[in-house]
């Protein structure tokens, strides 16, 4: 399908960029793509990100990558690099070559161009939760996945200012067969939503049919398509120390297309990495820079990030354990590192907590100040996440977003302005020592957008909360994510590009769609 017909813009181009797309239930800030104005938290010297770089660098020569990929190990045989079998071990210096020719720096353009972003630099972005397989709100309990579960999600994706970017699957709808199973959710996805998104590097039929409906959707030729990034896809390594086939074949499609590329090993310590931080941190490290490396030979300067979601296990349970100080350690650690290869980083909004409750918010909330102590880029599963990935809920989702929208706020500039009118001394001396500022012109002028308004929090005392019904911060927070789906308006799209896109859908079913395992 890389070979499809150029294929013209319509007259009239892309309609309506900058209307409203739902119903205002909520009193949100305008989408803005922050800027992260903090100095990193660093807790390596540069002694420890030395012995981390050369640590990654001696698995890299010494012990090798297994890529099971025949297309990577024969294009590594061709760089020169040792190759025994599926075992690749590849020269630092040329590692350390390949890795300096990718950006630090990238755009990617959705079919709305005002929702572009930019990952690289001070920029940070936040996507939704993505691929749990089980779905949870306050009235079905935990269940299996549908596809209206996750048309919901995706309305809650597109509706919150704070999230910048619809990644996989926000709940796997697994009544839909696997092997339609993508074109109906980007056919959702692409026309739900009008934000960056993401294509799942699982079989090139799969990569192949989201560029082409990326293209119809953006009204793109192959051309303007393959100029710039407007897509990408984010890949697992299986840890330790391999590459599988599926994910390496869709990272150089898209790669060579234009495309972006997210490498995050999956490094557990004490399961799949060494129980130790650094050396999770250090086999993570290695896992990642080898296929970035390949993907810059193939393709000088395409757009990759280095991807972290290095953490640790309930050692009495083997369970994943995330929001823990080990994992906000491993963040700000790869963060550093990060740094030194001149990569973007990307992490996570991660928990262990089952359902949307005191554990959720204060393990999610760790992982997303870690995402921006560390100079986190792209934050993976910034709303929506529970059970260590496994459940997607409605509720979490907007609970998130009240902390994302906080932290969104506490990178306003406003909040730190020095001039004489935010240093405020004649309004000082107007209310002196025995008044207040509650009336005074100074206060009168601001207040309005003096401070953060919550949605979802409750600021009342006691009393009020418990005159007022007594309604728990979830109770709440189920109400919202209902009132906004009902009021949920789809961005607009041509008529006929959606048409364009439905016909795609239609024909590629009736081709049998993608191949599957049963």
């Amino acid at each position: 399908m890389s070979d499809a017909p150029e294929r013209k813009r319509r007259s009239g181009g892309r309609a309506g960029n900058t209307r409203r797309t739902s119903k205002d239930v909520i009193l949100q800030a305008p989408w803005i793509v922050p800027v992260n104005t903090d100095r990193p938290t660093e807790p390596l010297t540069e002694e420890g990100v030395e012995a981390i770089h050369n640590g990654a660098m001696r698995i890299l020569e010494e012990i090798g990558i297994d890529f099971l990929n025949e297309e990577a190990l024969a294009l590594f045989r061709k760089i020169g690099v040792k190759v025994n079998g599926s075992n690749v071990r590849m020269d630092r210096d040329w590692v350390m070559e390949m890795v300096a020719k990718a950006p630090s720096e990238f755009t990617i353009t959705p079919r709305n161009p005002d929702r572009q972003i930019t990952i690289g630099g001070d920029n940070i972005v936040f996507g939704n939760v993505s691929s749990p397989p089980n779905y949870f709100d306050l009235e079905t309990g935990k269940v299996s996945g549908t596809r209206e579960q996750c048309r919901t999600l995706l309305k809650l994706t597109q509706y919150f200012n704070c999230i910048h970017f619809a990644g996989g699957y926000p709940v796997e709808p697994v009544d839909v067969h696997a092997s339609n199973r993508h074109l109906d959710v980007v056919y959702d996805k692409l026309t739900i939503t009008d934000k960056v998104m993401h294509a799942y590097a699982l079989g090139k039929e799969r990569v192949e049919d989201v560029m082409e409906m990326v293209k119809i959707a953006g009204e793109l030729t192959e051309e303007e398509f393959q100029s710039r990034p407007h897509m990408y896809t984010n890949i697992n390594s299986t840890s330790p120390l391999k590459h599988d086939h599926p994910m390496i074949d869709g990272c150089l499609r898209l790669v060579r297309r234009g495309q972006a590329v997210v490498v995050t090993p999956f490094t557990l310590a004490g399961a799949m990495a060494p129980v130790t931080m650094a050396g999770a941190v250090a086999q993570s490290i290695a896992e990642a820079l080898a296929a970035i490396a390949l993907f810059q030979w193939v393709k000088p300067g395409c757009p990759c990030v280095l991807g972290t979601f290095t953490s640790n296990v309930d050692m009495k349970s083997g369970a994943p354990a995330f929001g823990t100080p080990e994992y906000v350690r491993a963040t700000q650690m790869t963060g550093q590192m990060a740094r030194f290869y001149g990569l973007p980083l990307r992490s996570s909004g991660s928990c262990a907590a089952n359902v949307p409750d005191g554990q959720a918010m204060w393990e999610t909330t760790a992982s997303l100040w870690a995402a921006t102590q560390s100079r986190t880029n792209m934050v993976y599963h910034a709303a929506g996440w529970l059970e260590g990935g496994l459940i997607a809920s409605p509720e979490k989702f907007v609970m998130d977003c009240e902390v994302i929208s906080q932290m969104i706020r506490y990178f306003d500039p406003a909040i730190t302005a020095t001039t004489p009118d935010d240093i405020a001394v004649e309004a000082i001396g107007e209310v002196g020592g025995e008044g207040h500022f509650f009336g005074i012109q100074h206060t009168q002028d601001r207040y309005e957008e003096a401070f953060y308004q919550p949605f979802l929090s409750d600021w009342r005392n006691y009393e009020g909360w418990e005159i007022a019904g007594g309604v728990w911060t979830a109770e709440r927070a189920h109400h919202l994510w209902k009132d906004i789906v009902a009021n949920f308006e789809e961005p607009p799209m041509d008529v006929a590009v959606r048409d364009e896109l439905a016909d795609f859908v239609a024909r590629r079913k009736s081709e049998g769609g993608a191949p599957t395992d049963f």
